[in-house]
């Protein structure tokens, strides 16, 4: 990702999680604006621990002009079989781009593994971020309560071999 010329990959690192990003990992999570309100309840619990960390490919975008390399957004990516299944943006980050690296990242990372097809059930209001950055809706993931009382949308990004 390091070839990149736009404004924003220069100021962003994204590099594999370590144990310890485990609690800003799940303060993001936790504190995200799209799990407000009747979302809440969804991520009121959620952890993102270190086994969590070393058993997946979890990887965070790092910003490189802010002291301290605050995490600004992070992915995690489940190769058996291939799911995206954790991907957070800071809400203060949101609109710059991050997104969008993170995905490609993703992408990047996938090829490299062999995969062709990366799955991700949508939260709602993610929804329309997963088709801007690419992905096909295949189908409906249907309602899990209490976990998860309400249908969300499956989406699945293609990934072109080089």
């Amino acid at each position: 990702m390091g070839s990149r010329t736009s404004p924003i990959s220069r100021s962003i690192t994204i590099r594999r999680a370590v144990a310890r990003d485990a609690k800003r990992l799940t303060r993001l999570v936790r504190g995200s604006g799209a799990y407000e309100g009747k979302y809440a309840a969804a991520v009121a619990g959620y952890r993102v621990g270190p086994d969590y960390i070393e058993a997946h490919r979890a990887f965070v975008a790092v910003g490189a002009d802010e002291h301290g390399g605050r995490v600004l957004g992070f992915y995690s990516l489940v190769l058996a079989p291939p799911e995206l299944d954790l991907l957070f943006v800071a809400d203060e980050a949101q609109g710059r781009g991050i997104g969008r690296l993170l995905v490609a990242h993703m992408q990047s990372e996938a090829r490299a593994a062999g995969i062709d097809r990366v799955k991700v059930v949508s939260h709602l209001p993610a929804e329309d971020f997963y088709r801007r950055a690419g992905a096909v809706r295949i189908g409906t993931a249907f309602a899990n309560p209490p976990a998860v009382p309400w249908d969300r949308p499956e989406f699945e990004f293609r990934i072109p071999s080089e």
